[in-house]
């Protein structure tokens, strides 16, 4: 299935993120998290791509595993250092699978050099013309680090669209009115694709103060309070995690923002506390 199929569907569509494990590490662990997850119910699942496509083929096992347990998969693909015969390869690995959405990503140097791909919108532009994907693109609601500006970001973005970029998934977001004033610039830069929204459940406080710092996101300081004051106990940062995201969430659903992306950090006890939280409201 087509995840723009979904995405364009009135029902409320709430999806999650997977990472494979690092490479010539245990891949079964990873495939069973798939088939824990998939019991849970989200509409889709994606499976990230790592640097410099240095974890391809447990990406694609992956992917495998998710269009096996009944539910579409969002490959990840980053092409920076990547060549036209690599990306070739890789996307017919992935249409001999079946998979049939990805997510196009420039992704971060590792060898110093962009190939044969400098932009996400150059990939987009070649998985278009190579065969009948349904392609996303990142987007980032405050702002990419690299753009100077939102708004040149937004103009970037445009240029996925254009390039044939099927629907938008923001990265996180802590702050809901932020996304809400994100979609009217996005409207106002004629950008009406389906934008699904980027939420990540906070259970390990270091581990989040290093991806604001590298991402340029904002935590809101409610947020931040919680975060501080549940640092040092685990399971309450969890719980208070899972009941933070589901607020963001359910209030997104009331104001018609209804696609919902949740980074997991490959715990199925994390989307499946939220899925339990939403029961009556997402059915």
């Amino acid at each position: 299935m087509k995840i723009i199929n979904l995405l364009k569907n009135e029902k409320v569509c709430i999806s999650c993120e997977l990472f494979p494990p690092k490479a010539g590490t245990e891949l079964q662990n990873a495939l069973n998290i798939v088939s824990d997850i998939a019991e849970i119910g989200p509409h889709f699942m994606s499976v990230t791509y790592g640097a410099g496509g240095t974890s391809a083929g447990q990406t694609l096992a992956i992917a495998r595993a998710i269009e096996g347990s009944n539910r579409p998969a969002l490959a990840h693909l980053t092409c920076i250092d990547a060549d036209e015969v690599k990306i070739d390869d890789v996307l017919g690995q992935l249409h001999t699978s079946g998979v049939q959405n990805i997510l196009a990503l420039r992704g971060d140097a590792v060898n110093g050099n962009s190939g044969a791909f400098a932009h996400a919108s150059d990939l987009m532009a070649k998985i278009k013309s190579s065969g009948d994907f349904c392609v996303g693109g990142a987007c980032y609601p405050e702002g990419h680090p690299e753009a100077g500006s939102l708004d040149k970001d937004i103009a970037n973005t445009k240029r996925k669209i254009d390039s044939g970029c099927d629907f938008l998934v923001t990265q996180m977001v802590f702050d809901n009115n932020i996304i809400y004033n994100y979609m009217y610039r996005l409207l106002r830069h004629g950008i009406d694709v389906p934008v699904v929204a980027g939420i990540m459940p906070v259970t390990n406080a270091r581990q989040i103060n290093r991806i604001c710092e590298l991402s340029g996101t904002k935590l809101p300081p409610n947020y931040r309070a919680i975060v501080e004051k549940f640092a040092d106990d685990p399971e309450a940062l969890k719980q208070a995690g899972i009941a933070y995201a589901t607020g963001q969430i359910v209030d997104l659903i009331a104001n018609g923002l209804k696609n919902i992306h949740v980074y997991t950090m490959n715990r199925p006890e994390i989307i499946g506390g939220i899925m339990k939280n939403l029961s009556e409201i997402v059915k």
